[in-house]
């Protein structure tokens, strides 16, 4: 008769390779799409980076995820991000994290110590308050500017106008780099026309910038629209995680 303590421990193998198979199926098909998409738009999808949004699961995804080939994974909350993060320090090769969230200031210095790249700097007082963060944690972050599509209130992103001068404000700040745009589709219209008017910001910012090559656009709903408007990078979540778990599992 099987002991309850190897019963337990097989059953949590069990649903360990359970939970493997099924993002292991999930993560292929998103990338199939990608490079679908990519065909598509003429373009070669290994340019495409695909970050996987993690938010809200446990640091075991992760590590699964990682086993898989993932390379670039995606939190919008410090707490969790910064639990995950400490958690999967030990993995080989190393992920590189992107915090994609709304940021307030007061949570830079924690951001800094883990984020390689951040996609939501949309305002001069969360430039300066990351800039003296990296000085402090002796980092280099990457920032894209989070552009709005709509001018909604409370979505995040700034002006089309403002970009440039953020974009100035980032490049004078020692422990920061002007990486590109970043931008999320208005739920109320095409995700189409939405990342087109994307295009000329990017451009005026490349003319700045040469640099500033990223352009963070497209979910799991709009992948397809994002990467035929020029996104380098997709940030997909549910569609290769599944619908997530009612509270945050950092363990």
């Amino acid at each position: 008769m099987e002991a309850r303590g190897d019963r337990e421990a097989r059953e949590d193998r069990e649903a360990r390779e359970a939970r493997r198979a099924f993002l292991a199926g999930r993560l292929a098909a998103v990338r199939e799409r990608i490079a679908d998409a990519a065909r598509a738009a003429g373009r070669d999808h290994t340019g495409i980076t695909l970050i996987t949004v993690t938010k809200t699961w446990p640091a075991e995804d992760v590590r699964l995820l990682a086993g898989l080939g993932v390379r670039d994974v995606g939190e919008n909350q410090d707490q969790q991000a910064s639990a995950k993060a400490a958690a999967c320090a030990g993995l080989a090769p190393a992920l590189s994290w992107h915090f994609i969230g709304q940021l307030q200031s007061n949570k830079a210095p924690s951001v800094a110590r883990y984020a390689d790249m951040v996609h939501s700097v949309d305002r001069a007082s969360l430039v300066s308050a990351l800039g003296k963060a990296a000085e402090r944690a002796g980092r280099e972050l990457r920032c894209l500017i989070q552009v709005s599509l709509d001018g909604t209130a409370g979505r995040g992103g700034a002006h089309p106008d403002e970009v440039l001068r953020l974009a100035a404000l980032i490049a004078g700040r020692p422990g920061l780099t002007v990486a590109g745009v970043m931008a999320v589709a208005p739920p109320q219209e095409p995700a189409g026309e939405a990342f087109a008017r994307l295009r000329p910001v990017r451009e005026r910012l490349l003319g700045e910038h040469p640099g500033a090559v990223v352009m963070s656009a497209g979910m799991s709903g709009d992948l397809e629209a994002a990467i035929a408007a020029g996104a380098t990078h997709v940030r997909v979540g549910s569609a290769i995680l599944g619908h997530r778990p009612p509270a945050p599992l950092p363990h």
